[in-house]
């Protein structure tokens, strides 16, 4: 990986940029490919574009490269975790992701996701196609062992059925209860911010279930159009 700056120095003779001819005595000029070049046609004509935010880097920008990719410098961080690897140590995949050492070795062999060093040769259980002891297979709050449990998922961390209700899920608008996806609260409906079981989202006069069907919202409550005219 290598760091590249390009801005120069002024000009204190006549000097003109490649492109637009602007004088550029006494300003700030870049130099590429032996065309000298005013700050403002080079952010605009010639300047690579960032692998990651898929921006022009400036010519005041720090850029890294690697292999014929270019990044701002504080674009370039693990895929995984996110971590600044303008100083660090980097894993480049085949498939294109930079990832720190650390989430590297995590994607790598058949290495247990939670302790993400020991190989798994047996004994060990699958999620989404990745391996893990079953004692590493914890939920991320309660670190409760969910081999043979039931769990659920958000933003790439395992909850079991309890901590999922309490830290995670949505309140349904309707009854005030979490929203798990679990059994009879699997279909949700959300509007504006807000989210109901399906079985929830009724008309507060009649009953009348409004899932796919058309609605008013008055305040906070929801009617069908029949009982909305009698409010």
């Amino acid at each position: 990986m290598g760091h590249k700056s390009y801005l120069t120095s002024t000009m204190t003779d006549r000097f003109d940029c490649y492109y637009c001819r602007d004088n550029l005595h006494g300003k700030k000029y870049v130099k590429k490919e032996e065309k000298h070049v005013c700050t403002k046609c080079f952010n605009k004509l010639c300047a690579n574009t960032c692998a990651e935010c898929k921006r022009p880097i400036g010519a005041d920008a720090k850029e890294l490269h690697h292999k014929n990719r270019y990044w701002h410098e504080d674009c370039f961080r693990c895929a995984k975790c996110y971590k600044p690897l303008a100083s660090e140590s980097f894993n480049a995949r085949d498939d294109g992701k930079i990832m720190c050492g650390k989430c590297g070795s995590r994607e790598d062999g058949n290495r247990c996701q939670g302790c993400y060093k020991v190989a798994i040769s047996s004994g060990g259980i699958s999620y989404q196609d990745q391996p893990w002891h079953s004692e590493c297979f914890v939920c991320h709050t309660c670190r409760k062992t969910l081999a043979g449990a039931r769990f659920t998922s958000h933003e790439d961390k395992v909850y079991c059925v309890d901590c999922f209700k309490t830290d995670v899920a949505k309140k349904c608008h309707g009854c005030k209860n979490p929203i798990t996806g679990f059994g009879h609260g699997t279909n949700v409906v959300n509007y504006e911010g807000y989210a109901w079981h399906e079985y929830c989202f009724n008309c507060k006069k009649c009953c009348l279930s409004l899932a796919n069907k058309r609605f008013v919202i008055n305040g906070e409550q929801i009617y069908c159009p029949d009982c909305a005219k009698k409010v």
